[in-house]
């Protein structure tokens, strides 16, 4: 079957996903745990074969480390999941009840979203993260990997689909996209995909945005800051900037520019250069950070750089304000965190700066979707509309209104003989 083909089933088969019950998607995912389990020597094989080719090919270090699925990296799917099992079921939620008038009775409960396309980066585990959220949620997905990881992705596809068939999902609950020329048709399928959900590149991103009349949710760049306030622990400071910048660098939510506060930069700057520099992190600033210490020279206009390896910009501001003025010019309004013990700084951080996620004393790489307790994300969106943050089972349902009445009509309430009496019911 070709894309269109895949999406005509799937949106066929989206009203069968949404109506099985919660009992019946969460054992698809207990079996689906097992089966990844019980698969480790054959998913491990694929990837070695998608490493080695990467290799030959001369992948940049940073995406190799992407590409890399080991047990470690299982081991944190299959929690993932297990933690996803967890999670409450979030369809048929009521969230309004009302009385419109006697005998008329209007609810709005929570529903699948219906049939996600989603193109993600290469990286094996937003396979599994991606199918298993849907699968929860109620959604039929067609998903498009990377290509630098295609025979892990094979495989990975193909254990979670039969697994979720064989649990009594229907046929059509997901489908795969493998070429880069499949891209172009899956945008194109607006009568029977309902929301694409794009990973990847600035560039990338835009031109989903630019070529399909599907709604597009997504994020690229995660230009990511910390700024440290003058009175920030040092210590403390250094602590979450390393693990912000090394523990994985490779990842969106990884810090990419420091901001020091001017009025500590002579002493604490030295501090975090040593540590960088033990890190393995290389440095860059401008001309009043290299006056302090030993790094790359750069434009304050080079600021705007996503690096996704060990490497980090440094500034030096005289505020708050400037730190706020900064992230939000060259930010990409994804992470941004303020090491402060002034709580007044605090909110006053936590307001002006436009990103999803705003943080105090700690490392912006717990913006993530199972950090956050749900379970899993299919992506960061970065937009103003909701979802924003870490888009996770909350973000990937909408809503319906119910209206029961007792043969109501509408006339009697345009020409004045009967009036509407609001009332919410619990």
């Amino acid at each position: 079957m070709n894309i269109t083909e895949k999406a005509i089933l799937l949106k066929k088969d989206s009203t069968k996903l949404a109506a099985t019950s919660i009992e019946t998607r969460n054992k698809a995912l207990e079996n689906i745990l097992n089966a990844l389990s019980e698969n480790a020597d054959r998913i491990f094989e694929a990837n070695h074969t998608d490493i080695a080719e990467a290799e030959k090919n001369g992948i940049a270090p940073a995406v190799m480390k992407r590409l890399k699925f080991n047990e470690d990296k299982l081991r944190s799917s299959i929690d993932s999941i297990r933690s996803l099992i967890g999670l409450s079921d979030p369809l048929n939620i009521v969230t309004l009840k009302r009385r419109l008038d006697e005998g008329l009775t209007l609810i709005r409960s929570t529903c699948p979203i219906g049939v996600i396309g989603v193109i993600f980066e290469a990286r094996p585990d937003a396979l599994i993260q991606i199918s298993t959220l849907c699968i929860k949620s109620g959604n039929c997905s067609i998903l498009k990997g990377g290509s630098e990881t295609k025979q892990t992705n094979r495989v990975l596809f193909d254990i979670i689909y039969k697994t979720a068939c064989a649990s009594g999902l229907p046929e059509g609950c997901m489908a795969q996209a493998e070429d880069r020329s499949e891209i172009k048709e899956l945008l194109t399928c607006d009568r029977y995909i309902d929301l694409i959900i794009p990973r990847g590149s600035n560039s990338f991103v835009r031109y989903c945005m630019d070529n399909t009349r599907i709604p597009v949710m997504g994020h690229a760049d995660g230009i990511c800051h910390i700024y440290v306030a003058k009175d920030a622990d040092p210590d403390m400071a250094i602590n979450c900037i390393i693990d912000a910048k090394t523990q994985y660098s490779a990842v969106c939510n990884a810090v990419e520019t420091v901001l020091i506060d001017s009025s500590i930069a002579e002493t604490f700057l030295p501090l975090l250069s040593k540590k960088l520099t033990e890190a393995g992190v290389k440095q860059n600033g401008n001309a009043a950070v290299k006056k302090l210490i030993d790094c790359n020279l750069m434009d304050d206009d080079g600021y705007n750089k996503e690096y996704l390896d060990k490497e980090i910009s440094l500034k030096i501001v005289s505020g708050i304000d400037e730190a706020i003025s900064h992230i939000n010019t060259f930010g990409s309004h994804h992470t941004d965190c303020i090491m402060t013990k002034n709580d007044s700084e605090k909110e006053y951080f936590f307001t002006m700066v436009d990103s999803a996620n705003v943080y105090c004393n700690c490392s912006t790489r717990f913006a993530d979707g199972y950090r956050y307790g749900f379970g899993a994300e299919v992506g960061i969106s970065t937009g103003k509309m909701p979802p924003r943050g870490p888009v996770g089972l909350e973000g990937l349902v909408t809503y319906k209104y119910k209206l029961t009445g007792e043969g109501h009509t509408v006339a009697p309430y345009c020409d004045g003989s009967k009036n509407f009496r609001f009332e919410d019911l619990k």
